[in-house]
């Protein structure tokens, strides 16, 4: 682990794509991050950061857990709306950008962006939602070989997804 993971963190939880990382404040949840593989585990530093890393190593186990955290309130009106229809995409289902924008009478750019500045991935599912055309992006990453489209291929073949790009070239198999 490096000294920067140390203090960011409350705890790292180690995933089959590298790890989770925990971020908590004011006994809430603030924040979880795809760590690539070179990240260690970290032992949780309270207990909301123990319950997040126990919930976390529960999904990773079993893709139809279902988390019961508190989490910091984050993200402007119009982020909370589609993280709201993104969090009712069952598991197993994916949804296009567009499909979520018409969903809630948007445009499907600015989902892609709500879809990146999602505090809370893993728990509000954004990997759910994808191109019309492909994978799309994951955390404002696009790069087709790039360690945040792996994660969104793991998480997608995890949840029994069915056929799509996801399915090609994860490089975490």
């Amino acid at each position: 682990m490096n000294n920067q993971a140390e203090t960011i963190f409350s705890a790292i939880v180690a995933a089959p794509f590298g790890a989770v990382g925990i971020r908590t404040e004011a006994a809430r949840v603030r924040e979880l991050v795809y760590l690539p593989p070179h990240f260690g585990e970290k032992d949780a530093l309270d207990a909301v950061a123990e319950l997040a890393a126990q919930q976390v190593a529960h999904y990773l186990l079993d893709p139809d857990f279902r988390f019961t955290l508190p989490l910091l309130d984050a993200g402007s009106v119009f982020q909370r709306k589609v993280w709201d229809a993104i969090a009712s995409i069952p598991r197993g289902t994916v949804r296009t950008y567009g499909q979520v924008a018409k969903h809630i009478g948007s445009a499907p750019r600015a989902v892609g962006q709500a879809c990146g500045a999602n505090w809370f991935p893993i728990i509000i599912p954004c990997h759910r939602v994808t191109a019309a055309g492909g994978l799309g992006g994951f955390s404002h990453h696009d790069d087709e070989n790039g360690f945040h489209l792996g994660v969104k291929r793991w998480l997608l073949a995890h949840e029994g997804a069915g056929k799509g790009p996801w399915q090609q070239q994860s490089i975490f198999n």
